[in-house]
């Protein structure tokens, strides 16, 4: 019988300690973002961003859509389009990583006011994430 108390006691304790004790987290949820299209097909213009945290970005910490004035975009994106593309040209001096693609951008064209949103947003998102300026007498808050 004094067998039998000390099995059930050593069985409950570890019962006990099984059941405090930690399990793996088996998380699946891992951070996935659709790209976004920034398009005007009227024009034929299409531009992929998957630059993760851009739509994050758009959704929570973006100017909503008719803040800025379609002109204030234009001006915006003419100035630091050319910087990009400057940078894009100088892979030895600029992280190739970041500016991997020429943005074809041209003045004359008039792109829609989603396209010089979503591409402004863009320019002020990639500021920030990778701290740096395109400068133009516009500078972001980096944080």
């Amino acid at each position: 019988m004094k067998l039998l108390k000390q099995i059930l006691i050593l069985f409950s304790f570890g019962l006990v300690i099984y059941a405090c004790g930690s399990s793996p987290i088996k998380n699946k949820n891992i951070e996935k973002e659709e790209p976004v299209v920034i398009a005007n097909d009227s024009l034929e213009y299409q531009i992929i961003i998957i630059d993760l945290g851009f739509t994050s970005f758009l959704n929570s910490v973006a100017q909503p859509e008719g803040y800025y004035s379609q002109n204030y975009l234009e001006a915006r994106n003419r100035v630091w389009v050319l910087e990009w593309n400057n940078r894009v040209r100088n892979p030895l001096q600029f992280n190739s990583n970041i500016y991997e693609n020429n943005i074809d951008y041209q003045s004359n064209i008039d792109y829609g006011y989603e396209v010089n949103y979503k591409l402004f947003n863009y320019f002020l998102f990639a500021q920030r994430k990778y701290k740096m300026s395109l400068g133009g007498g516009f500078r972001p808050r980096i944080r």
